[in-house]
């Protein structure tokens, strides 16, 4: 695995792997790399002859009191975990590197409806930061296709809806939430949890898969089952952000007609920020 550092050398050594027909694909993260970054890596693997990577800790998708500066860096054990999962070039650029005009004169892409609620709501700006990093990754490596986990479920809706908006010639995959045995999903934020909070985590997982087997059951009362839940969160020592069922395809709240649904839900344990989805299809016995 090769590593750079610009976008010059990054352009030279996607154009070299595409005159020799390689399928490139990208997979953007922003390191402290865990189980399911690598699963993303190695399905890119599977669907591509020519893996690209990037890690960069994006500023403008952080809002001023979130944790820019403590966002954990582990460069070394990542580039490891890269090779054994079948990276072929990682993409490691600074600040300057990706805004060299700065941040506060760098356009930026918003992408409207799905970005909104949820996560836009309770981190404004933050869609913008995502959508605009992700769009200069795009344009940087041009892949034929990028893998998204489904943990950050408005983020992917946020980036496929980008991609079809602006014509990108590039197929967006999502690859299910991998989670610990007791079901927590994995998350770099993971690492802020006391032993106590760890455990407490638990909850919010088993809590979206109560929802779930009473929708598929039948249940309509989508303010009692939500405020049952959080009723858990709370006694787990969680403080509440949002819990919410959507359609989900589009993210719009749902109706009597929709089948394919998502139970979308973000809470803070202490100072630590845990999000968490299930989607739930009606159609599909439970």
């Amino acid at each position: 695995m090769n590593t750079v550092k610009t976008v010059r050398e990054l352009r030279a050594a996607v154009a070299a792997a595409r005159a020799e027909g390689k399928h490139i694909s990208l997979v953007p993260t922003m390191g402290n790399l865990h189980a399911g970054h690598v699963a993303l890596v190695e399905k890119a693997a599977q669907r591509s002859d020519f893996v690209v990577a990037s890690i960069f800790v994006n500023p403008l998708q952080f809002g001023a009191n979130e944790d820019l500066d403590k966002y954990p860096r582990t460069l070394a054990a990542d580039q490891e975990k890269l090779i054994k999962a079948g990276c072929n070039l990682l993409f490691t650029p600074s600040v300057e590197e990706m805004y060299p005009q700065g941040m506060n004169e760098q356009t930026r892409v918003s992408v409207l409806g799905v970005s909104e609620g949820l996560c836009g709501a309770s981190r404004p700006g933050h869609f913008d930061g995502v959508a605009t990093v992700v769009s200069k990754l795009f344009n940087m490596v041009q892949p034929d296709l990028a893998i998204f986990g489904q943990k950050d479920f408005q983020q992917l809706a946020v980036i496929r809806t980008l991609v079809n908006d602006l014509n990108m010639p590039i197929q967006i995959i999502g690859e299910p939430t991998v989670r610990s045995a007791d079901g927590l999903a994995l998350s770099s934020r993971n690492g802020y949890l006391s032993d106590e909070q760890r455990k407490a985590a638990t909850v919010l997982y088993r809590s979206l898969q109560e929802m779930a087997a009473a929708l598929k059951a039948g249940e309509r009362d989508l303010e009692k089952l939500i405020t049952h839940a959080q009723s858990q969160h709370t006694a787990a020592g969680f403080r509440p952000d949002y819990l919410e069922v959507r359609e989900a395809n589009t993210l719009r709240p749902v109706t009597a007609e929709d089948r394919h649904l998502v139970i979308l839900v973000a809470a803070f344990i202490g100072n630590t920020r845990l999000i968490d989805n299930l989607l739930v299809d009606l159609d599909t016995p439970a």
